[in-house]
């Protein structure tokens, strides 16, 4: 990060809150974005952003948090607060159009717990790159339908949460944080594992394999799937319509 900007990252959970101090410009915004951006890749609940401390000398610059509020929205499906803009941060904020996806508020413990009011329910599970794993994951998509009253997506998201985890099982190799989301009109899955290489098709075509059926059964059940970098790892993760 610029030295010319500092960011403090804190696990408050449910709320990861990122503290920003210095001078924000068309130079540093590249900086924030890359931790914002790194702070969302890990699937936290909610996301404050507390600008108190944050001397924003381009107006422009601010745009870095409407960006960021809109790939959150999407996914993972992350409610963004900013709070304690200083005062000419917060004129410019209001003015700027695209900001105003941004909600703000006037204090860090306000932003935190309209983030956590606003947040949408998640299911974790941490799993080994075992045989059962692909059971495990179908056990938690029935309990995750089950809760959140959507039945009728337990068959889809099992099969397609049963391939990224094969997948880990048989080419990452690597321990795996699984989870579900659910933020309307989409169920989100998500599995994180400890290897950079981008998910493969995997070889085995048996259908009675718990994995195995390919990543074309996950392009054909999703409206989107993708991977993005975590870490020394990556999340693959593909969104449901759960209208």
């Amino acid at each position: 990060m610029s030295t010319r900007i500092r960011c403090e990252v804190r696990d408050e959970t449910p709320v990861t809150v990122v503290r920003l101090a210095g001078a924000l410009d068309l130079g540093t915004m590249r900086s924030v974005h890359t931790v914002l951006d790194r702070c969302l890749t890990a699937q936290p609940d909610a996301l404050v952003v507390d600008l108190e401390n944050l001397d924003v000398t381009e107006p422009l610059a601010l745009s870095v948090f409407a960006a960021a509020a809109r790939r959150a929205a999407d996914w993972p499906a992350v409610p963004m607060v900013l709070s304690a803009p200083p005062p000419v941060a917060a004129t410019w904020l209001a003015g700027i159009t695209a900001c105003r996806v941004v909600p703000v508020r006037r204090d860090c413990a306000e932003a935190t717990a309209l983030a956590g009011a606003v947040a949408a329910p998640r299911l974790r599970a941490r799993l080994e790159p075992v045989a059962g794993a692909c059971r495990r994951a179908r056990e938690l998509v029935t309990e995750a339908c089950g809760r959140w009253n959507i039945p009728e997506l337990a068959g889809p998201a099992s099969l397609v949460l049963s391939e990224l985890v094969g997948n880990v099982v048989r080419h990452a190799g690597t321990p795996m944080q699984v989870t579900l989301t659910l933020r309307r009109p989409y169920l989100r899955v998500a599995v994180m594992d400890g290897s950079p290489d981008d998910p493969r098709a995997a070889i085995d075509r048996d259908l009675r394999a718990e994995g195995g059926r390919g990543l074309m059964l996950v392009r054909e059940l999703t409206q989107r799937w993708g991977s993005t970098p975590a870490g020394a790892g990556k999340v693959v993760w593909a969104m449901l319509p759960a209208n």
